[in-house]
């Protein structure tokens, strides 16, 4: 039988990964040399040239690329094996690091997670909240089991993930009793030149809410803009202008909040996905959450 230092492809894979030499060598806290050695070691081993340098950095070959690939797969079992034997073997709860990006509102978090803590082997949950680019290079970093996200994987990311759909449905306009009874009759139409709280204009959502205003000619006057969809809500609470909030969740922000329906539409829709490195969900958790998203939460 033939036998593969798993050592030099570990090194391989984390000189890929990190985009050179030097990255990879801050990160396994090895010297560019011994680093370079071990590359060689392996291209020796497979018969096959791994890297090829353009300019000063090394890209990889076509061998490079299909050895990345099955480095990829390897590494990333052997992940989950060690994951599953530390869980069961201390007796501890089986360990879910979730990555949730900024904009996703804490609602619609919480319902999603909700499942994976009702499971019959226990779970311990450790949320990790940032931006979409920065939570996706941690999944590749294979510190995340997943990424929650209001948007799928940008074309031409250089991260090997897969798009999950959780689920979609439409927004719901919310404001203070004042506010609602004065915006609510006449819906949509009531919400030109009214107070607005709105996402950045960055977000998924800022750009859809846009486009449908400008479809029903509506000029809404934008008192601020958020990033974080809790806090966008505080200030909705009390009553510095109408927000949005996924309907799905409905009922859930007229009690937390104090305020009251405006309006909703399903004209403009708010999509949820679990980001993976894996093709097809396997950890029970994780299964947990797309099922009851997707039979529950979304189901109307």
């Amino acid at each position: 039988m033939e036998w593969l230092n798993y050592h030099h492809l570990l090194y391989f894979w984390v000189v890929a990964r990190e985009g050179g030499l030097v990255p990879a060598g801050k990160v396994l806290r090895l010297s560019h040399p011994t680093l370079s050695a071990q590359i060689h070691a392996l291209e020796a081993r497979l018969g096959e040239k791994l890297f090829v340098k353009v300019g000063r950095k090394l890209a990889l070959t076509e061998a490079g690329r299909v050895a990345y690939r099955y480095a990829e797969e390897i590494f990333g079992l052997g992940r989950e094996m060690l994951d599953a034997l530390r869980g069961r073997a201390t007796g501890q709860p089986v360990r879910l690091d979730v990555g949730i990006v900024d904009a996703m509102p804490k609602l619609v978090v919480r319902r999603l997670l909700e499942p994976a803590l009702g499971l019959p082997e226990a779970v311990k949950l450790v949320c990790h909240e940032g931006s979409h680019e920065r939570l996706l290079a941690d999944l590749g970093l294979h510190t995340l089991d997943i990424v929650l996200a209001d948007a799928p994987v940008p074309p031409g990311s250089s991260v090997r993930a897969y798009n999950h759909l959780l689920g979609e449905c439409g927004v719901s306009f919310f404001g203070t009793k004042a506010l609602a009874a004065r915006h609510r009759q006449h819906f949509p139409r009531s919400l030109d030149r009214a107070p607005m709280l709105l996402p950045l204009e960055s977000l998924t959502l800022r750009r859809a809410l846009n486009q449908w205003f400008d479809q029903k000619g509506l000029r809404p006057e934008v008192v601020a803009e958020f990033e974080d969809s809790a806090l966008l809500k505080v200030f909705g609470a009390e009553g510095r202008g109408i927000f949005t909030a996924p309907t799905a969740v409905e009922a859930e922000v007229m009690v937390q909040y104090g305020v009251e329906l405006v309006g909703r539409t399903d004209e403009v829709k708010e999509r949820f996905y679990a980001i993976s490195v894996e093709r097809r969900l396997k950890n029970p958790a994780v299964v947990a959450i797309s099922q009851a998203a997707r039979h529950e939460l979304f189901a109307r």
